[in-house]
């Protein structure tokens, strides 16, 4: 008798070309053996933290305790105590994907830390911590996370500059995106010019999706007509699919040839905020939808689970879609909706998400350091 195939929704997503990180991280995850059975099952390759998920992983159970004493006991500020337990799980979770890491020639296997987003607006202070991080994890198969403000771009530049690696992250506008493409370009440049070694530098360009139809929808049913309610749920699509079209366009272009020439990798495009916010949307629309080779899909736990259990992968999803996207987008102006101030609206509302989170993640650092002097 035939066995019957072991349908594999992640495996065949992974075969298509994309590369499937997770969206959470905390020491129990380590601890408990998850993440690597994760990796080892799940065609995990990747990891992408913020602060509330460090917040959530402190609240949790007591795999913090002992650290945590330890810093009490050396009398360690509330600042650089996050530091610290953040950089202590990152680092591990470096260790436990760098077979993936040397596998993949350094494309994957990566881990991200997020610098300070109360400093996104100041460009030295934001390459000052990305310095201190890269330092203090001391892992090659980092990535620091550095929020795509205008002072971001700056950072961006200097700091993979100095060879260090980067996933851009809080990306929404099309024009946006093509500024982080320019700000890593440049920065590769004048890593070449300093002599370093151009293949050890990678990065990804982190364009959230599900947030643009969360925003976008709200604006439909406010105007209410059929035509506006029809075009609800297809806004962050068009957007990610728009954007890699321009990566196609610069990969092809001969800027990039003279930096691929030289050892350099591309900026891939990733794909964040993957949690589909209205279930009225199928649950793995944001994977399913954006199937396409060299992309990076980074998923809640959840949408993992989900796309696992009854993901589909037909083809690829995005090339071949870029008439059809533009024409949508075409349809938001004449329905009314204001793409830029959409965009805009969502830098400035994400930006001040992860300041709101940072400080939660601060709350919760400074309750259990209070809690370890008890």
């Amino acid at each position: 008798m035939t066995a019957t195939p072991i349908h594999d929704p992640l495996g065949e997503l992974s075969a298509a070309g994309v590369s499937i990180w997770l969206d959470d991280l905390s020491r129990e995850l380590l601890a408990s053996g998850q993440l690597a059975e994760l990796i080892a099952e799940r065609h995990v390759v990747g990891v992408t933290t913020n602060p509330t998920i460090f917040a959530a992983a402190m609240a949790n159970g007591d795999r913090y305790t002992e650290q945590l004493s330890l810093l009490f006991g050396a009398g360690t500020d509330v600042d650089d105590a996050v530091v610290a337990i953040t950089t202590a799980d990152v680092r591990a979770a470096c260790q436990a994907l760098r077979d993936v890491y040397d596998a993949t020639g350094g494309v994957d296997g990566r881990v991200s830390i997020e610098v300070d987003p109360r400093l996104a607006q100041d460009t030295a202070a934001t390459v000052d911590q990305a310095r201190v991080l890269w330092e203090d994890v001391d892992h090659p198969n980092l990535f620091i996370k550095i929020p795509a403000t205008r002072a971001g771009l700056t950072a961006i530049t200097t700091v993979i500059g100095q060879g260090i690696s980067v996933n851009v992250t809080l990306i929404f506008a099309l024009d946006r995106y093509r500024e982080v493409v320019d700000a890593y370009l440049t920065g590769l440049e004048h890593a070449a010019a300093a002599g370093l070694d151009l293949s050890a530098v990678h990065s990804v360009a982190s364009f959230f999706v599900s947030r643009v139809d969360t925003e976008i929808d709200a604006r439909l049913t406010a105007i209410g007509t059929p035509d506006a309610l029809a075009a609800r749920g297809k806004a962050a699509l068009a957007n990610a699919r728009l954007a890699y079209q321009m990566y196609e366009e610069v990969i092809a272009g001969p800027r990039w040839a003279r930096l691929a020439a030289a050892g350099a990798h591309a900026q891939r495009p990733l794909w964040a905020s993957t949690g589909v916010k209205d279930p009225v949307y199928l649950d793995t629309m944001y994977v399913s939808e954006l199937v396409t080779p060299g992309a990076v899909n980074t998923m809640p736990g959840a949408t993992l689970a989900a796309f696992a259990d009854h993901g589909r992968v037909t083809a690829d999803t995005v090339r071949g879609s870029y008439p059809a996207a533009r024409a949508h987008l075409d349809t938001l102006e004449r329905l009314g909706i204001d793409y830029l101030d959409v965009t805009d609206t969502l830098e400035r509302e994400g930006l001040a998400k992860f300041v709101t989170s940072w400080n939660e993640l601060s709350r919760t650092v400074r309750r259990e350091l209070h809690a370890a002097r008890c």
